[in-house]
């Protein structure tokens, strides 16, 4: 008789299309007002808007992760929070929480005593190494307990090479189609919103409007030519239709972001929705697949930082390959055959005055014959010339 499969051995049977999601429900107050410093808090961190329910009084707003499981613990104590979030980068969440902090205090202040009714956020544990070298630190609202951590490099992985999520002192450009704006002003509004979290000020955004989604790469291409940005956020909105233009216009905006992209070296995030229905684009625009705008804005950020670590693109042999002694060099070689060019000059004249005066002495009557001669060329050199 064999051994059952263990659960956690690879080749263990499961209905992969089965499972789509879990959510694990916590009451934080009494009315949707309540919820409003947590979700807050969530959408900083990048958490997107989930399905939504209201029904007699009572409110749920889904946060959604891009990926999620179920931890199982054997410890003789119960964890001290109620859910972990890895992020990739815990300090860079870590300063974003700070920053928020100050906009997230209680509305009610919690005086009833009821479950839920202290609907404030606050840090609970400082972030810190654990002895398993993940960063961790700890957040509370509304009595909830979160934890957002990185995990440690595991043994033999090599780090790679990897952006925070820092837009201080980095000036973006953004892209806005006009048409299908009610789509496209959502997008736009994410995009801002995930500059501005990352650190960005609003005299480092800019905003530049366009007809439709055919004229974005043009204009994109003219910022980054600038030098004056450090990432463009490409944002419109297509529609599938009857005809063969949205397939034309898709290829070509991404054809073309990603040819504008390439040349000028600037990062061009790609916030372009190419949906087949309406409401797969509403979707895409803050509702149940999360914002892709506010996606963009975070791609331009990482994108923007990662350039600054990246090697630098080597320029052609002459120039950078010598250094700055290779100019310098130069210079002194023009120096040296502009100073030599007059003594070889004056010893030439010297010489051939020599010579005239040799020939003057030894053959009067050819140096004569000879001046005649020279003073004819001379005469036609300088007509010719004229």
């Amino acid at each position: 008789m064999g051994h059952p499969v263990e659960p956690w051995a690879p080749d263990f049977p499961y209905n992969k299309y089965m499972i789509r999601s879990i959510v694990f429900p916590r009451v934080l107050g009494r009315s949707l007002d309540d919820l409003q410093p947590a979700l807050e808090l969530f959408r900083a961190l990048g958490f997107a808007p989930g399905n939504e329910w209201h029904e007699s009084g009572s409110h749920g707003v889904e946060m959604l992760a891009p990926t999620g499981g179920v931890e199982l613990i054997a410890a003789p104590d119960a964890p001290p929070v109620d859910a972990t979030v890895e992020v990739a980068d815990a300090d860079a969440a870590y300063e974003i929480v700070k920053k928020l902090l100050p906009n997230l205090s209680p509305k009610d202040g919690g005086k009833d005593g009821a479950p839920g009714s202290d609907n404030s956020v606050k840090i609970h544990h400082e972030i810190h190494d654990t002895p398993y070298g993940a960063r961790m630190f700890t957040v509370e609202a509304g009595g909830l307990r979160i934890a957002f951590l990185t995990y440690a490099k595991k043994g033999g992985e090599t780090k790679g090479m990897e952006a925070r999520l820092d837009a201080r002192g980095k000036r973006f450009a953004l892209v806005v189609s006009r048409f299908n704006s009610f789509i496209t002003e959502r997008l736009l509004d994410g995009a801002l919103q995930a500059l501005r979290q990352c650190g960005a000020k609003a005299e480092d955004m800019t905003i530049v409007h366009v007809p439709g989604a055919f004229e974005i790469p043009t204009a994109s291409r003219q910022l980054a030519e600038s030098g004056k940005y450090h990432g463009i956020v490409c944002i419109g909105c297509l529609l599938r239709g009857g005809t063969l233009h949205y397939e034309v216009i898709a290829n070509e905006v991404t054809r073309g972001v990603g040819q504008s992209a390439q040349e000028t070296g600037v990062p061009h995030a790609f916030g372009v929705l190419t949906c087949d229905t309406l409401e797969q684009a509403i979707d895409r625009a803050g509702l149940k697949a999360g914002n892709k705008g506010f996606e963009a804005g975070l791609a331009a950020v990482e994108m923007a930082s990662l350039r600054e670590k990246m090697p630098k693109k080597r320029s052609s042999r002459g120039k950078q390959k010598a250094g700055p002694s290779t100019p310098l060099r130069s210079a002194q070689d023009d120096k040296s055959k502009k100073e030599s060019a007059p003594v070889q000059d004056d010893k030439s004249l010297k010489e051939s005055a020599s010579a005239q005066d040799d020939n003057h002495q030894g053959a009067p009557e050819a140096g004569a014959s000879a001046q005649d001669d020279k003073s004819e060329n001379a005469t036609i050199t300088t007509d010719g010339s004229r």
